[in-house]
């Protein structure tokens, strides 16, 4: 893969228009990934408009959002256009003369069709960033930059548990497992987490879940369910993921993690303790598989809840603050339009 280029300082503002179908509209979280990128873009000081694809104009979006997005680029005198996932690619490849850096996130690589769509869109950019080095290796792409989404280290960060558990309404001697998604979407695996929610309970009755999502909750509710569980359990779906944000962040709160081997999560939880990664076995998860899958999981997490701790990660995943992140996107924009 092609090495990232060093944060560097400022050689002055581009002007970014960013082309996304994952961005949060009405309350949601979708895509609040590439919301805080943009954030932090800004932040440093570069001009960043944002053209949503599909989404609430619905899928043939896909397709219709090309003129857009020509008439958009025309009127914008933008540096770069930076498509962010690769179903958006195809709408935003004939925009126009300013370069494109493609952004890729799990799906759009793993998923066959997804990744029909992103081949169709991704000719003729200058640059492809991929979240995790699983998901370069899995496009085959030896030029793809490696950069994992970042975090907010000011507002996930460690806060009193038990004014959050008292706020929760949570008691204060529950062990608590957090669900880190929406459970209505089956690439995350609820299914398998109450499965093991279930084998915790059957060994703790004091064990109870906790979930991380809720259509328009503030991000201080967030942080709050973050501080307030024991244990985060991460069950996605092969496939499914490309750097879970859900994972870095309970790691910025020093909330100790047991996952399944999906992302970049192995690389992420590299060394932090408590806490563990654990391979999803081959082919389907039913019968003897599910059970020992769900076991093992079970194994894990409870070792996790024994120690009553919290966990070292805050410190070694300082490299994920969304500052430093964006400093390594703004980078690659340069060395494109510099060569």
């Amino acid at each position: 893969m092609k090495a990232t280029p060093a944060p560097g300082p400022s050689a002055g503002s581009l002007r970014i228009l960013a082309v996304t179908n994952l961005w949060p509209e009405n309350g949601s979280y979708r895509g609040i990934f590439v919301y805080r990128q943009v954030a932090a873009l800004r932040a440093q000081g570069h001009h960043v408009d944002v053209e949503v694809v599909a989404q609430s104009r619905g899928k043939l979006d896909y397709f219709a959002a090309a003129p857009r997005i020509r008439r958009r680029v025309r009127s914008g005198n933008y540096d770069v256009v930076h498509v962010h996932y690769g179903m958006t690619a195809p709408a935003a490849r004939f925009a126009g003369h300013p370069v494109r850096v493609l952004s890729l996130y799990g799906s759009d690589v793993n998923a066959p069709r997804q990744r029909l769509m992103t081949r169709m869109g991704w000719g003729g950019t200058r640059a492809r960033i991929y979240v995790s080095q699983r998901l370069a290796a899995t496009a085959g792409d030896a030029a793809g930059h490696v950069v994992a989404n970042g975090v907010d280290f000011r507002l996930f960060r460690p806060g009193d548990r038990l004014a959050a558990r008292q706020g929760l309404g949570i008691p204060p001697t529950a062990r608590v497992v957090l669900f880190g998604a929406d459970p209505a979407r089956p690439v995350k695996g609820y299914d398998v987490f109450r499965d093991v929610l279930a084998e915790l309970s059957r060994r703790d009755p004091s064990v109870r879940e906790l979930v991380l999502s809720a259509p328009g909750q503030p991000e201080a509710d967030l942080v709050r369910k973050y501080d307030a569980a024991d244990v985060l359990l991460f069950t996605s779906r092969p496939g499914s993921e490309g750097s879970p944000t859900v994972v870095k962040e309970a790691t910025a709160m020093g909330l100790p993690v047991v996952s399944v081997d999906v992302g970049d999560v192995t690389e992420i939880l590299d060394g932090v303790q408590p806490g563990s990664v654990v391979r999803f076995p081959p082919g389907p998860v039913d019968g003897p598989a599910r059970a020992d899958l769900v076991r093992e999981l079970a194994d894990r997490v409870s070792e996790v809840l024994a120690t009553g701790q919290r966990a070292d990660g805050r410190e070694k995943s300082a490299w994920l603050d969304e500052h430093l992140v964006a400093d390594r996107i703004a980078e690659i924009y340069r060395s494109v339009l510099n060569p």
